[in-house]
């Protein structure tokens, strides 16, 4: 803490927190940076999970009986793309293009949600073929780890829409943007995120 001197009218020393001043008057910002780390820690134990257990088929199905690549490099290819049209509207919001900025992010959110209908799909299919999490720890592993990352793709679609009905209502003030800037640091963590369980869990799985 620092003591600075009391401003006019003050009766008593007033104190504010150095950690403000020290990441550049946006605490909010640093934190969510704190959030993303934990997160790392929280995907990088499911990883080491379906490493340890992605073997353990308990006499079922392996990856290479299971998964379809063509769907899931379809798949993929949605939330690459999504990640591309959420830098598009960072662009248009640097411009003040608010009309812009929001036909991107919904563009964005359309190609999230279609991620998360094909991985719900995947996961019926497997089920019904016999192939749900209870099966092997193969399974329960597999489960997790991308069922994790499809809640948090959920999350960030339900924050996306909450943040467009923001940005309509008050236009792309400085509270917005800042709010549009850690989506942005979400949504591409969740890609790179996905790109790991893409070659980690989809490719390296099916060869087993």
């Amino acid at each position: 803490m620092h003591e600075t001197t009391p401003p006019p009218g003050a009766a008593a020393p007033v104190f504010y927190a150095l950690e403000e001043q020290a990441h550049g008057g946006n605490p909010t910002l640093f934190g969510f940076w704190l959030y993303l780390m934990s997160d790392c820690l929280l995907f990088a134990a499911l990883f080491a999970t379906f490493g340890v257990l992605g073997s353990n088929f308990a006499a079922g199905p392996s990856g290479a009986d299971l998964f379809d690549l063509p769907l899931v490099a379809l798949n993929t290819s949605l939330l690459l793309v999504s990640s591309l049209t959420y830098g598009f509207a960072m662009l248009d919001m640097a411009r003040n293009r608010t009309g812009a900025t929001l036909a991107w992010l919904a563009l964005t959110g359309v190609l999230g949600a279609a991620f998360v209908g094909f991985e719900l799909y995947e996961f019926t299919h497997l089920i019904r073929e016999g192939a749900p999490p209870q099966r092997s720890a193969f399974l329960s592993s597999f489960f997790a780890l991308v069922g994790t990352h499809g809640l948090h793709v959920t999350f960030g679609i339900v924050w996306l829409i909450v943040l467009m009905v923001q940005v309509r209502r008050f236009g792309l003030i400085a509270d917005n943007r800042r709010r549009l800037m850690c989506l942005s640091l979400f949504w591409h963590f969740l890609d790179v995120v996905w790109i790991g369980v893409f070659t980690f869990v989809y490719l390296m799985g099916s060869m087993r």
